[in-house]
Formats: C-alpha cells, structure tokens, sequence
C-alpha cells in the first residue's frame, strides 16, 4: 500500500464498498454524535467522511484532531445509510470507518476560517493566503483559472497559432503606464523594463515571418490597483496575425472567445454574434466605450423637445452653445415618485446638480406624464417624448443638458444604476459585442494638444491620406479621424483590445509628427520597430484579451483577486512574502546605486 494514499478525497464511491483504503488530506472539520467521530476529510479533489466509533483503534487519535490537521487514514469503505446520503458530494453515498489514523501535521490556532467563504479582511486573507486558497471558492476560481487558459491554447491551436515567448527584461515601452524599471548591474546607471505588453516584439515576429504568433504574456504596470486591474503584473492572451484586415481579425477571434465562454459559462446564454458598434454610437446611446448590453436602456437624444422650450435651464442650455444637447434616458416601470426622487438623491451624490425626469401615470384612461419638467414643457411636449421613446404608464424618464463630451460617463452610470435598481440586467448571461472605429487622436485639455487616444502603433483608416487631409482641416478635422481600432467588451467589461498595426514607416512618423512626437523621437525610443518596416513589413494586426478580466467574469467574482494566486494588496505590497523590500547595501553596491530618501512634505 502506498505510504499515504491508495485514493484522494473525491474518488470513492459504492464500487469500492468493502474495500481497505488509504487516504491522507486536512481535517475540514470533526462533529461528535454521542461519542460517535466524524471526520471531514479534504484535499485538492473533494471531501469524504471518515467515522471514527469508540471500539475502533483509531479513536484516541480521532479525538485529538483538530481542523487543518494533515493526517492519514487507513480504514473500510462502506455504503451509508439511505438518511445519511450526501447528493452534493461525490462521495455522498460512502463513508470509512478509521481503522488507523496518523497525524502527519499539526495546524496552530487559525487566523482565518478555512470551512465556509465567509467575507474576512483583506489584509489578513493576503497575509495567509495559503490558507485562503484552501477555502472552497477560492480554490475553485483558481481550478478554473488554468483550466479556461488550458481551453484558451487549445482553441489558439485550432484556429493555427503557435505560441512563442517574447521576453521580460526589456527596454521601456510606450503603452501609457509606468513601467517598472530593473538596474543593470552589469551596465553601471541603466535600466531594462519589464513589459507593460509584447507589443512590439509581437509586431517583430510578423515582420520577421511568423504568421500566427499568440502567448498567454504576463504583462507589467506600476498602475494604481483597482477592481478590474491588479496591482503589479497581469495575464493576457495575446495574438497577432500578418496579411489581415479588422475584419479577419474579428472573425479570427470572436469564435475563440465565444467558445472559451461558452465552456464555462455554467449553462449561461453566451451571445452567438457579436455586435460591432462604433464608438460614437455606444457613447450615444450607452453613455460608455464598454457597456452592459444586458441592460435594455438605450439614451436618445431629445434636444428638440426642450428648445424654446417653458423648462429655462435645459432651454437655456441649448441656447448657449450648438454643441450642447440633451439625453433621455429611458426607465420602463421606474414610475413612481420615490423612484425618481431616489435617483435625483444618488445623481446629487456624485456630485451633479441632479436628475431632471418625468414618469408617466394613467388617469381616467389618459396616460399623463407628472413632474417638475412635465409641468414647465407642458403636455404636448411631454407627450413627444414619451412617444419617442417608447414609453407607456408606469414608466420614467431622466435628463442631462449640456456638452455630451462633459456628462456622457454621467449619463452611462445614471443608465446602469437605473437599469440595475429596477432589475432590468438579466444576470444570468454574457453578452458580448465589439466595439470599433475608435478615434485616433484625442484632446489632451491639460496640456492643450493633440495625443493619441489609444494604441499609438494603429494604422488611421485612410492611412496616410486621410493623416494628410485632416492636418489641412486643423485639430477639429484630427479629432475626427477613426482608427482601424477595436476592444472586445462583456457584460460592461473591457476583455480585450486591439487594432490593425501601422506598419509603413512614412505613415507611422506622420502620426507621430502630428502628435508632437518628431522623427528624430520615434527613431530613439522606437528604433527596433521603425528599423524593421524598412525591410518589408507585413500588414498585420492582432488583439490581447484579459486573462484574468475572462475568468472573473466566468467565475462570477467581483474583484481580481479572487481569481489569482498570490495578489497583492491595494497599497501594491506582497503581504505574504513582504514585497517591496528596501534592498541591503551589498546589493546596491553591486548595482552602483544609493537610495536618496524621499523628502517630508
């Protein structure tokens, strides 16, 4: 017999009634039933019942157990009884009886509790993180973490990837975040950086003939942590593709992701066809570049209806600017004063002036709308809108006035607040879309110049031409410019994002030029890349998707971390292994470097 098990805690079941076993795990728990022991016994596979009754051997021993105990256990599988059957395990139809029990390992008084998934602090989850990961939750998110990347190269093999390793010491990269910066020791004052993405070794492997390159990339950026973005380092599926067009790429991918979710979606609906909406479009109508498609609210514009309008602010508003309109966004059954009065409360909360609305109520078979702005637009007015929208008795409707471009991200949370307080968001689904035809540039009103809005190495559509016609129209006609630029999103999260590469030289200095970067700029800081497309570069494109935004999301978790081995904090310390650390002078010696302390404010 092996020294600690002839089986793990998930396999017995009634075939092997009657048969002497071994098995070793952690005590889960022990219940006492009148001097009769029950021992939950649990490993990495699942959990079986050992009994343990007072003429057995083993009893002295089974007495002392305490949980997170590590012990062996040799005993006899036998069926239980019909009332003690257990449907939710996998052993539920067997239990053993203990013959012997050796304690392999003792567990001091545990800081966190291991049997349940109760909420604990964070600080002390990520101090004993080990025992975290045994909590049944955890340790399942993490199960299904490597079983969904599994799925994700095995998917990339069928659609004839291959992965290939780019490296991690590398030169600091332009893809918008702080990098983190590793000295040299050998190169006394310098520094690599580890990468914020392959991006431009991927683009590298298509210009030196690789056709389908992917990996799944650990990636690194000193960002601020937050929900949807872990502190440090991150996964992504990475992917790129020589002698394609948005369109191949699209249609490359979104099988791969529809069938990844689909594997683990639990049953849940997960959307055949992806729509593809313009960016411009999703702002209009969802206020956000990444929506909630399951939420049914779509925003219209309503201008028209308040223009001269008896309502002064909103009338006044459009007056002051032909920019300036207003939104309606559209609340079925939210018709009731306490509803609205509600959101006014929250809109104030985020520090907005508040929520005009009106809701609709029928009186003597009239549908009439009610209201401040009701009153002041008056019925026919009120009437126009409810039409145009759609909107019958019961319902409701908000508004916002001014620059779309100030209160857009507003009205795209009033939208998902709305939608999630009435119960509008079906749950139980992943609805996935693209959206495309990003801007290329963008205003960056602090500094008062033209930046590029996304990834600065995407071709503008119209390329070269369309970069030449736009300097002619000024900053208006190069804030319109799209590009070939695309972001997978589900259920209101960005899981992916990429774009058709601009891969001629000339092409590639112009939209630098126009974006305050000269030549000379884009020959140092992107040598190997500008070098390389005076070779014969291919057209080529790709995408990254978020590893661990995918798994969170098929996990059902609400943060990152709970779908990660060893996070860190929100502080971005390592409470576990106590990193950052201050280096000790020997090192820095061998690195010629001094640590200057940072002045007291």
């Amino acid at each position: 017999m092996h020294r600690y098990r002839t089986h793990n805690c998930g396999a017995l079941s009634l075939s092997e009634a009657g048969q002497t076993v071994r098995l070793s795990g952690w005590v889960h728990r022990v219940r006492d039933h009148g001097g009769l022991l029950f021992i939950d016994l649990r490993d990495h596979y699942g959990l079986t019942q050992i009994v343990a009754d007072p003429d057995s051997p083993a009893f002295g021993t089974a007495e002392t157990l305490r949980s997170e105990w590590v012990i062996r256990v040799d005993g006899t599988v036998k069926e239980r009884d019909a009332e003690a059957v257990n449907p939710n395990l996998s052993t539920g139809n067997i239990e053993i009886f203990a013959r012997d029990i050796e304690v392999l390992s003792e567990a001091k008084e545990l800081p966190l509790p291991v049997f349940g998934d109760l909420d604990y602090p964070e600080e002390v989850r990520l101090k004993y993180r080990f025992l975290d990961l045994r909590r049944e939750k955890l340790h399942n998110n993490i199960v299904l973490r490597t079983k969904v990347v599994s799925e994700m190269r095995r998917q990339m093999a069928l659609s004839n990837f291959t992965e290939y390793s780019t490296p991690i010491l590398t030169a600091s990269s332009p893809e918008g975040a702080r990098d983190f910066l590793v000295p040299s020791r050998i190169h006394a004052g310098e520094f690599y950086a580890l990468p914020q993405a392959p991006q431009i070794y991927k683009q590298l492997l298509m210009v030196s003939g690789f056709d389908r390159y992917f990996q799944i990339a650990p990636c690194f950026r000193d960002e601020d942590p937050r929900a949807d973005r872990l502190p440090g380092e991150f996964y992504q599926l990475d992917l790129e593709m020589s002698f394609v067009t948005q369109d191949d790429v699209l249609a490359t991918m979104e099988p791969v992701m529809r069938d990844v979710m689909t594997t683990f979606a639990d049953g849940k609906p997960v959307t055949e066809t992806f729509r593809r909406i313009p960016y411009d479009e999703a702002i209009r109508k969802y206020g956000s570049d990444k929506p909630d498609l399951r939420n049914p609210i779509e925003m219209e514009e309503v201008s028209d209806h308040f223009r001269d309008s008896g309502f002064k602010v909103f009338a006044n508003i459009l007056a002051s600017s032909p920019k300036n309109q207003v939104w309606a966004i559209p609340a079925k059954s939210g018709g009731s004063r306490a509803f609205c009065d509600r959101m006014n409360s929250w809109a104030q909360q985020q520090g907005q002036p508040g929520l005009g609305y009106i809701f609709w109520r029928e009186e003597g078979g009239v549908i009439a709308g009610a209201g401040p702005l009701a009153k002041n637009i008056g019925p026919e007015r009120t009437e126009a809108i409810r039409e145009q929208l759609g909107l019958g008795s019961g319902d409701a409707c908000f508004f916002v006035a001014g620059d779309p471009k100030s209160f857009a991200s507003f009205a795209g949370a009033a939208r998902d607040r709305a939608g999630q307080e009435l119960g509008l968001v079906d749950e139980d689904r992943f609805e996935l879309c693209w959206i495309v035809d990003f801007p290329f540039f963008e205003w960056n009103e602090e500094e008062k110049r033209i930046e590029f809005a996304h990834n600065p190495f995407s071709m503008p559509q119209g390329g070269m031409d369309a970069l030449i016609e736009a300097e002619k129209g000024g900053d208006e006609a190069l804030l319109g410019l799209k590009a070939f630029q695309y972001d997978m999103v589900c259920n209101g999260f960005e899981i992916a994002s990429g774009g058709i590469r601009n891969h001629l030289p000339e092409t590639m200095v112009k939209a630098f030029e126009l974006a305050g970067l000269s030549k000379e700029v884009v020959e140092e800081r992107f040598g190997g890349l500008y070098r390389a497309f005076q070779y014969g570069a291919p057209p080529h494109g790709g995408m990254a998707a978020g590893v661990d935004r995918v798994i969170m999301l098929l996990a059902g978790a609400k943060n990152l971390r709970d779908v990660s081995l060893f996070p860190m904090n929100q502080q971005a310390r390592d409470l576990l292994m106590g990193a950052p650390a201050p280096p000790t002078n020997a090192q820095l010696r061998e690195l010629n470097m001094r640590v200057i302390p940072r002045e007291k404010d």
